[in-house]
């Protein structure tokens, strides 16, 4: 017998469940809320602040590298260390100081709500895979080379070596996990980064944080400038090579986007990291400089 109590009881149900779901979203928010707050207070923490061991003395310098073959190797695969030859006047632009942080901060409050059920998700994912921490902890380069902690999915074993650049491996698959393969592929595993960009160590664009014994990396940068501004979860050198750039290019790279900064260039960049995910290029495991070894390979 049709006598629409069904369908009211079903509109009931649909109505209450829309309610639960509209308090989880606002219960989640308040508990990011909650968290961001805490972690700006506690930002000392993030960028060792509270201990001067861990602190970079290079930090504020103009530097250049100077090789030694004599000494260990970086984490660039190169033999030296950098030198300092003067100090770093730093001249922020409006838009760097404050519409762009206003951006990052809008950014990553709403990404951290939006993706909250995937981050979620993958902290089970990498768990089953591979017990131990879901996320993986490194120091890098910050702006005006401060050393800040970076937080990234952890994507590979717990026996890896924990300061060693992925290129710098012998055979890197062999340590990468089933999940971190896909996470890395599609660039999952830099998410947790979203927190970095809400405190203020990270932007939304920018260079790619560099290890803290990136030497090379770190000096070819000075020359463009490209230390002077928050590292960034995407940028412009991501979207034209990724992993298969040479040094001395990524670093130009990352200099032609200091120099080009603005709103739409960020844009500009944001849309291209989107169609890059998409087609994962330039994820090489291993692949630093990968496009001028296929190029000599193709000459040989």
């Amino acid at each position: 017998m049709k006598n629409g109590y069904g369908k009211v009881s079903s509109d009931r149900y649909s109505g209450e469940k829309m309610k639960k779901i509209k308090k989880l979203g606002i219960v989640t928010g308040i508990a990011f809320l909650g968290a961001g707050l805490i972690g700006i207070l506690k930002k000392s923490d993030s960028i060792y602040k509270n201990d001067k061991s861990q602190q970079n003395p290079m930090e504020g310098k103009k530097v250049r590298f100077i090789e030694k073959t004599e000494e260990d190797e970086n984490a660039d695969g190169v033999r030296g260390h950098l030198e300092i030859i003067g100090s770093v006047d730093i001249k922020n632009s409006f838009y760097d100081k404050y519409i762009k942080r206003i951006f990052d901060i809008v950014i990553s409050f709403c990404g951290m709500i939006v993706l909250s059920p995937v981050l979620i998700g993958l902290c089970i994912a990498i768990f089953i895979d591979d017990p131990g921490p879901v996320l993986f902890v490194q120091k890098r380069i910050g702006r005006n080379k401060r050393y800040f902690k970076l937080h990234k999915f952890r994507s590979m074993k717990m026996s890896t070596p924990h300061d060693k650049p992925t290129h710098m491996l012998e055979n890197p698959e062999q340590y990468i996990t089933r999940v971190g393969k896909f996470i890395r592929a599609h660039s999952l595993d830099e998410l947790p980064q979203i927190w970095d960009i809400f405190i203020g160590n990270m932007s939304v664009i920018g260079p790619r944080p560099a290890l803290w014994n990136q030497d090379l990396l770190t000096a070819e940068r000075d020359k463009y400038g490209a230390n002077n501004v928050n590292p960034g979860l995407t940028g412009w050198a991501q979207i034209n090579g990724r992993d298969e750039l040479e040094i001395p290019e990524k670093a130009r790279l990352d200099g032609e986007y200091v120099k080009r900064q603005s709103l739409f260039f960020d844009i500009k960049c944001f849309l291209g990291t989107i169609t890059s995910v998409l087609k994962s290029d330039g994820v090489v495991e291993g692949g630093t400089g990968e496009i001028n070894r296929k190029t000599e390979q193709v000459e040989k």
